[in-house]
Order: C-alpha cells, then structure tokens, then sequence
C-alpha cells in the first residue's frame, strides 16, 4: 500500500525524522491560506499523486504546469494550486495516461547547501533491510544505478537492533557529510530505519533528502509503501489508503481476495499460485504474445471468486482472449471446473478461451469441462496452451 508524501511526512515527524512544516490543500483557497499560515517569504506546491517524478512531469492540460513549483505569494499558491488540482500530471512514472491531481501539499521552503539520495527497502538476498544513499540526490535512481552505481552506497542493518552509529558515520565520510551535520545525520538515519522496521515498511525512499544550511537534514520528499500482508497489525495506516490513486480492477481484486495486476498486453490470465502465474506469462510471451495481466486466485479459489476474476479480466477492454492455467493442488481441477461452468454462465465469454487443467481430479475436472457445453479450447499441457491462446488471440 502506497501513501500520499504528505502523509508520508506526517509519519516522518511522529517518528523524530526531520521534514519541514507543510499542509494539504484541495482548493485553491487552501493552498493560499496554508501559503499565509506558513509565513512565506516562499513556499513550494506539490501536486499529490503516487508516483515519482513530479518536479519535472507536467499537466496534459497544459505543458508549462510542472508538479512541483515554487511561489511566492498566497496569490500565486492559489494559481499554481488551481492549475493542477483536477488536472492529469504525466511523470516518467505514470506513463502517458498520467493521474489526476486531487491535492497538494504546500510546504515552506528552506536555504539548500547539498542534495543526496535515500532509500530503504528489504534486500532479500541478505534476508535484511538495506539503507542505500547516495550524492546523487534529485536524479532519478534508477539512472544513477544504471550510469554510476558506485555512487550508490549500502549498509544493512539488523531490524531487532537497528542502523548502528558506526554505520551512520561509515556513510558519511561517504557521502562528505562532514561536523554538525553527522550527528543530525545519526538522528535523522537511525529515526528513519526504526520507522521502517516498526510499521513494516516495503520502501521508504526520500529524493532529494537536503542538508540545509544550517547543517540540518531534512526530507524534503517521503515515499512511503507498506508490506499488505502486515496490514493487519496496523489499522491506522489502512486509513490512509488512497483508493483513487489505484486502478479499480486492482481494488475490486482485492476486495476479493485475488491478486490482481494489470499489464499492458491482450492475453488475459488467470492462474493459481504467484509462481505458475509468473511463469504462465512467461511462456505467453515466448510465444509471441502479451500478457493483459497478472492474476492469482490463490490455492483456496472458490465459485464466487473465479466468477469474480473473469469479471474483471473481460471488464479490460484490451483482452482478446484468456488462458486459464490450473495446477489442482489445495483447490482440485473439479472445483475449479465447475466454477469456470458458473462463470460462464454468469458471466458469458466474448473472447477465446483456452483451459489448460493440472493435478489433483484433472481427469474428472475435464470431463466436466467437455460435458458442460462452455465454448473453450483444451490445452494438454502449458505450451500447447501458449501457442493455442496467443494464435487465438491474434484472429480475435
């Protein structure tokens, strides 16, 4: 789950990590009362969206409306507040179709000496969360990592103990943060990973995270996304969801009980278990064709929930046809056999579908199929179903 950065900053400063005074505006009026409020003398709006990229990302509506600007008026707040709410920011992160701008947050603005790079996140081949930073603060990462990943310097921590002060130190001779500035580095990175560890963070990243002036750390950005399979230890931060920021198919999966991702290709999925639903979409795409999602109805699919799946599949109106790739374990072919009957039923299929049943009562799970008189295609095994559904797909 994926928050706001202005709710991202608000955990920060619970937390003891250092972000600058701001509020959230949804009008324009609000942005000029939270530009007055500040205090100027300037203030920076910032369009509220979940995804990176904003500073340079501009509005469908009009090229010249960056996501992030700086003002220096309450007038002007209202301006620039006005030419963005409702408007469509597109960023290198959302793609061409963009996300509509719902609010802002306006922040005071601050005397910036340097600007670095921060991120955590959980490095599974350590069995360990990594704290990365780097010079390159205000860079897109992923470019820094690719063209210079030695500018790019880790130290993982214990999540039982924390980021310890030798590490913090190590990291600023790296990074060239030199006097009063380490022992605000110290607050600020140590504050930061014990957030991360406490509310089962899956990122934290903070680009660009400045050192003032003054000598001071602070985070002047705050992506935050948290592990949905903790969720249920922290109530309070399911509050914070955001369900405009997500795609409805998603959310209406989730509500389910499925795990839904939507993709950019015409060959709908529909799979049991994360591992043979990675590899379904592997095997389509050799192929030649393009997976239109990514879709797990888990071990345990019932009726309801393959009816609800094939929903939303079909309600994308890119597909062309659907693979069904069944390995009967937990849930056994017969189940799911009959389910695909009801759905169909309720459902109606308007795009070729191919079946390709496995495992535990496959035999009487395809004769249930053959008997049910539900237009598919049998597939024997999971190439035959690849090649079967991408050439079906291709004369749709």
């Amino acid at each position: 789950m994926k928050i706001h950065e202005y709710q991202g900053k608000e955990l920060f400063r619970k937390a003891g990590v250092a972000v600058l005074r701001g509020k959230v505006a949804r009008t324009p009026e609000e942005a000029a009362a939270a530009f007055t409020e500040l205090g100027g003398p300037i203030a920076v709006v910032k369009a509220q969206i979940h995804a990176g990229g904003r500073g340079k990302g501009t509005t469908k509506e009009n090229s010249a409306q960056r996501g992030v600007q700086l003002v220096k008026s309450a007038e002007e707040a209202a301006t620039v507040a006005r030419n963005l709410i409702g408007k469509t920011l597109v960023t290198i992160q959302t793609g061409e179709e963009g996300k509509v701008v719902n609010q802002v947050f306006v922040e005071e603005g601050c005397k910036i000496a340097r600007e670095l790079y921060l991120g955590i996140v959980l490095d599974r081949a350590a069995a360990k969360p990594v704290l990365m930073v780097s010079t390159e603060g205000g860079v897109e990462i992923e470019t820094v990592a690719h063209d210079t990943p030695e500018k790019i310097f880790k130290e993982h921590f214990d999540p039982h103990v924390g980021l310890l002060p030798y590490q913090v130190r190590k990291l600023c001779v790296l990074l060239g943060i030199k006097g009063a500035s380490v022992a605000s580095a110290d607050k600020f990175m140590r504050a930061l990973c014990k957030l991360w560890v406490q509310l089962d963070c899956a990122m934290v990243e903070i680009n660009p995270l400045v050192i003032t002036e003054a000598g001071d750390l602070v985070a002047l950005d705050a992506k935050v996304a948290f592990d949905d399979n903790a969720m249920f230890r922290h109530k309070d931060l399911a509050e914070l969801r955001d369900l405009t920021e997500e795609d409805p198919a998603e959310v209406r999966a989730s509500n389910t009980g499925l795990s839904y991702v939507k993709l950019d290709g015409n060959i709908g999925c529909l799979v049991n278990g994360a591992g043979l639903a990675m590899s379904t979409m592997d095997i389509i795409k050799l192929h030649g064709g393009e997976p239109a999602n990514f879709l797990d109805v888990g071990g345990g699919a019932n009726e309801a929930q393959v009816t609800e799946a094939f929903r939303i599949i079909l309600s994308d109106k890119n597909v062309k046809g659907i693979l069904v790739n069944i390995f009967g374990g937990i849930a056994r072919c017969t189940t799911i056999a009959s389910a695909i009957v009801a759905a169909s039923k309720a459902v109606g299929f308007n795009v070729p579908l191919v079946v390709r049943l496995e495992g535990t009562e496959v035999e009487e799970g395809k004769k249930i199929l053959r008997e049910s008189g539900v237009k598919l295609i049998a597939a024997d095994g999971l190439t035959d179903a690849a090649i079967k559904i991408v050439e079906a797909a291709k004369n749709a």
